[in-house]
């Protein structure tokens, strides 16, 4: 079966499928792909005119509050026919929007909904691509990684030769003492990282050390406490206060085990790519490239796409209780044996059996994204910038992280760039008042640039700086898990730097559907003669 052409009044032929897929979200458009690589027959449709969903990169920053309010039509709110449950958009997803500004009339922009977010050049979202055949449909860019500390920015060292050729400190000697003692740090880590590649026995850092407190391990390492925050918040990426031992958050504390994933993940990204100097890398044109990546491997594999497309009803089996089929909007019936939907669709109470019993109160994301004509660093153009907890407010418990992008990466005009922030909330007032603040440091005053050693201004004193940002956006977002069962909703964007915990999820739901079957095999990929495992793009 070919793509087909986006419509709302199509009939869809045959009318019979594996598994039905509503929304193209990177979980729904990768769980398409898996089920296609596997042999299943899929049918793929979106309530949106474009990919993405909420993953996209498609929506106008003039559009996004509108899509934040409502991202689709409306479904059908009830129904006279037997066995037929009518489905409900969730309303709750994002709420506290706020805009400033006006969106410059000249050229386009690409604003992201999973903003800041990037790929280590050795993760798993990389190797997906891979598999798939996706990486011949999206090209990347190198960002640079800095560090906020006391009114500094300063660059964060991406190997041992970086660490002696950066100036860490104005005192030399402090700076030297910085420097040997975080060498030292990245030797361990090296060697840890061989030991278990090589799956040896002896590790080269010992298993009661592993159980440890992230933060205890670093200081036993006689690291200091500028660079333990460095490693802590912007290679290990923890994305709360390490040192806050207060009851709830004590389930976010690092172990040494876990913070060396990260860190050993992101030393594998260094050098990975010959066209990317650090870890990280950002797709040309937004994520919403990702997705639309999976989209067209499942089509070559077999799969039914159509656009304007809602989901609007299940059709169930009164006698047996159980799920078999869906009503689209144009009212035809496809009968299927799973049914996967995007987060913004409510899951109706049904007597079936389910994954999804989480009674924990949802995660909450505040998010915002600001449109300038200034970098937040001269000569840098793509940059992720690490706020580490209690830099900006004292009640500030997490981390926050700022991407900003240039017109390299054809998501803006040149001369502006766009900027994506966000923080982990409980509070919306608390983290809007930390985004808007990280806003103020860097975009509506003068910033320091300790990159050199010195302080140095990083905005020229003009009517543009002095401005601050032309336009900006500043929402909170719910955090949903993906559920189980015969009805599978999956998860919405999370509020961590990467994909793994999203891909983590979604690999689970599909060995729920699918057991005995491989998730996207490595063999599934198209042939291209081109292939180059050694870049980026």
């Amino acid at each position: 079966m070919a793509a087909a052409a986006d419509s709302s009044a199509v009939t869809i032929e045959p009318s019979s499928f594996d598994v039905v897929v509503c929304g193209t979200g990177l979980p729904e458009s990768i769980l398409a792909a898996a089920c296609a690589a596997a042999g299943k027959t899929v049918l793929h449709v979106d309530p949106n005119p474009f990919y993405g969903s909420h993953f996209s990169s498609s929506v106008p920053p003039h559009a996004l509050p509108s899509f934040l309010l409502s991202s689709a039509p409306p479904s059908s709110t009830h129904s006279s026919d037997a066995g037929v449950v009518p489905l409900h958009r969730r309303s709750s997803l994002y709420s506290d929007i706020e805009t400033l500004g006006t969106v410059p009339s000249e050229g386009s922009f690409a604003v992201d909904l999973v903003g800041p977010r990037l790929l280590y050049c050795a993760g798993e979202a990389v190797d997906l691509l891979h598999r798939s055949g996706g990486s011949h449909h999206v090209e990347f860019k190198s960002v640079d990684l800095l560090y906020w500390n006391h009114g500094d920015l300063f660059p964060v060292p991406a190997s041992r030769e970086d660490i002696f050729n950066t100036k860490l400190s104005e005192d030399a000697k402090v700076g030297l003492v910085e420097k040997t003692r975080l060498s030292a740090f990245v030797r361990l880590v090296n060697s840890h990282i061989a030991a278990n590649e090589r799956e040896e026995g002896k590790a080269s850092i010992p298993e009661e050390d592993l159980d440890l407190p992230f933060l205890e391990f670093l200081k036993k390492q006689k690291l200091t406490p500028k660079m333990i925050g460095v490693v802590l918040y912007a290679i290990a990426m923890s994305d709360y206060d390490q040192e806050d031992a207060a009851a709830e958050l004590r389930k976010t504390l690092l172990t040494t085990r876990d913070g060396m994933k990260t860190v050993a993940l992101h030393f594998n990204s260094i050098g990975r790519f010959a066209n990317a100097k650090g870890a990280f890398i950002y797709p040309m044109h937004g994520h919403g490239e990702l997705p639309q990546a999976f989209c067209r491997f499942a089509a070559v594999k077999g799969a039914l796409y159509v656009l304007r497309m809602p989901v609007t009803a299940l059709l169930m089996d009164e006698e047996k209780q159980r799920y078999i089929g869906t009503r689209l909007a144009t009212g035809q019936d496809i009968m299927c044996q799973q049914l996967i939907l995007d987060p913004s669709y409510q899951i109706p109470s049904l007597d079936l059996p389910s994954g999804a019993s989480d009674s924990n109160p949802p995660r909450k994301v505040a998010r915002g994204i600001c449109i300038t004509k200034k970098s937040v660093k001269q000569n840098s153009s793509n940059v992720l910038v690490v706020f580490p907890p209690k830099s900006l407010q004292e009640q500030q418990v997490a981390t926050l992280r700022v991407l900003q992008l240039s017109s390299n990466v054809a998501i803006c005009p040149p001369g502006m760039f766009m900027a994506y922030l966000s923080i982990p909330c409980v509070d919306a007032y608390m983290g809007k008042l930390c985004i808007n603040k990280a806003i103020e440091v860097l975009f509506d005053s003068q910033t320091s640039d300790g990159s050199e050693g010195h302080s140095e201004k990083t905005r020229e004193d003009n009517d543009d700086a002095k401005q601050g940002p032309i336009w900006k956006c500043i929402y909170v977002q719910e955090i949903t898990q993906g559920t189980r069962g015969p009805i599978l909703s999956c998860p919405m964007p999370d509020e961590y730097l990467d994909y793994r915990n999203i891909l983590e999820s979604t690999e689970k739901l599909f060995a729920e559907i699918w057991p005995n079957e491989e998730f996207l095999p490595r063999n599934s990929a198209p042939q291209h003669e081109d292939d180059d495992s050694d870049s980026a793009e």
